[in-house]
């Protein structure tokens, strides 16, 4: 008789194979539990929630308190009506103004503090051009409303000058100048970020190469900042597409845009969700697709 015995190799390769199974079993788990606790805040406050919206989108003409039964596309189908077409087009113009002005405007502003400022000022500088975000949206368009008014700081000044004044309150231009003035630090601080990166080398080549301003702008500053630019367009894009406050406040009725429109399916006279939900999803739909670039040219590697 031969009693059995295992060999001890055989042992430490059996305990060898449990400790990598209980390894590879922690490296999944931990990821996981680090990630519940987020995965169930967004669950709850942004799936759930967008699935209900697309849900509701999906009944023509609901209620609050009626039941929820999906039967088609009739509200998609009601934003094709021209008078909803012309809402979307006028936020997109919005949308798309907004972001040009704030690009306009603050690529000098950021190339000032980045390239031409001394470091010892920048933070300051920075600092002094944020502090507008510190305060209410909700403020800062009633000071423009008080500015831009038939009896305001600006026609005020323009008769003083003896010039004719302007009726911007209650119309377009009073929109694009407060989405502009509200979103303009955004697009200043990615320029900014991009800017202080730029290789001062090549430019100082470009002008031993005879190169002028506008070409050594074009074809050497530009290329190396073009992913902050992209970044910071679709920002402000994204952030002008969902701007209410200030369509509202400086607008009037004439710039009802596809915000206001929204909430006066939920909360005005016509109390039709199904529609306002279709308009959300549509909104949703495009705000995602311009994440998508945003997240594509904020990952792209700058041209040199």
């Amino acid at each position: 008789m031969y009693s059995q015995t295992t060999h001890p190799k055989s042992k430490s390769s059996e305990s060898l194979r449990a400790l990598r199974k209980h390894r590879s079993t922690l490296n999944w788990l931990q990821p996981l539990l680090l990630l519940s606790l987020p995965g169930i805040w967004l669950l709850l406050l942004l799936v759930l929630p967008t699935l209900i919206i697309l849900e509701l989108s999906l009944v023509p003409g609901i209620r609050p308190g009626e039941i929820v039964n999906p039967s088609g596309l009739d509200n998609y189908i009601k934003i094709l009506d021209p008078l909803y077409l012309q809402v979307i087009w006028r936020t997109l113009f919005f949308a798309v103004g907004t972001t040009i002005i704030c690009l306009i405007c603050g690529f000098p502003i950021a190339y000032w503090i980045a390239v031409k400022i001394t470091a010892n000022w920048k933070n300051l500088l920075l600092l002094a051009f944020v502090l507008p975000l510190w305060t209410s949206s909700l403020l800062r368009s009633y000071a423009w409303i008080s500015i831009l008014r038939p009896t305001g700081l600006l026609n005020r000044m323009l008769i003083n000058l003896g010039l004719p004044s302007w009726e911007l309150l209650n119309h377009s231009p009073a929109v694009l100048i407060g989405m502009s003035y509200s979103l303009l630090p955004y697009m200043v601080l990615i320029l900014y970020a991009s800017l202080e990166k730029l290789d001062k080398r090549l430019l100082e080549a470009a002008a031993d190469l005879g190169a002028n301003q506008i070409q050594t702008f074009w074809r050497v500053t530009v290329p190396q900042v073009i992913t902050g630019i992209g970044a910071g367009s679709f920002l402000v894009f994204i952030s002008a597409m969902g701007d209410f406050i200030n369509p509202e406040l400086l607008g009037g009725a004439s710039s009802m845009t596809t915000a206001r429109l929204i909430y006066n399916q939920f909360l005005g006279a016509a109390q039709n969700w199904g529609f306002g939900c279709a308009l959300s999803s549509s909104l949703i739909l495009v705000v995602s697709i311009a994440i998508a670039l945003l997240i594509k040219f904020g990952e792209a590697t700058p041209k040199r």
